[in-house]
């Protein structure tokens, strides 16, 4: 490139904010507590069957996170306007620990407090089927199932092996997946609540905080 020197690329990366490289997303959820007469509870959604991605599966209240937003703010906004509730309603406590996925993105976590007279109302039912509360205590009383799954590159069609001098085949990283399962027994439905994935991952995190 003609003209280049030292001093336009110290310009041209002097204030740059580090972000991943390639497409990356971002999502923050809550993980809501209520009180309710004096027990404490987590708060767990099941996405409206319409939804496009996860479909039924059991979440907490989150979603996408908008430019210029931070964790909590997004996690907060999502939640009142998946659960039809004033922001008022929702007490930030914490951002807790987060993940970042296989599959090209971070979703935060944050914990807050949810006014239980609040949840009086329907939730929003495009994005919410319905909502259900756990006992805090259950989950600090039992440990999940937990399962590692292998997570194995599919190497696109024609790669050219042989021009990176690997012909015979490349001995290219594996990852590990750590999906826990819990399972709780509704009595309000006589029914049981399977709880897992990303959603039981933030679960067991906050558990073991609890428990230090």
């Amino acid at each position: 490139m003609a003209g280049l020197s030292m001093g336009k690329i110290e310009s041209a990366v002097r204030g740059h904010t580090p972000r991943p490289v390639g497409r990356y997303g971002y999502s923050a959820v809550l993980i809501p507590l209520v009180n309710r007469d004096g027990e404490l509870y987590l708060l767990y959604e099941v996405r409206s069957d319409e939804m496009k991605k996860q479909p039924g599966e059991i979440a907490f209240p989150g979603g996408k996170m908008e430019k210029g937003e931070t964790p909590e703010q997004t996690a907060v906004r999502e939640t009142c306007e998946e659960l039809l509730v004033p922001e008022r309603a929702v007490r930030f406590i914490a951002q807790l620990d987060y993940i970042v996925s296989y599959s090209s993105f971070t979703m935060y976590s944050c914990l807050g407090e949810i006014d239980a007279d609040a949840l009086t109302a329907e939730p929003n039912r495009a994005e919410v089927k319905e909502t259900f509360l756990v006992p805090l205590s259950f989950f600090l009383e039992n440990e999940p199932e937990i399962y590692v799954n292998r997570v194995v590159p599919v190497i696109s069609e024609g790669f050219p092996l042989e021009k990176i001098h690997f012909k015979d085949g490349y001995s290219w990283r594996e990852g590990k997946a750590t999906v826990p399962i819990y399972t709780w027994r509704d009595p309000s439905i006589d029914a049981d609540r399977v709880i897992w994935g990303l959603t039981a991952r933030l679960t067991h995190s906050l558990v073991e905080l609890i428990k230090g």
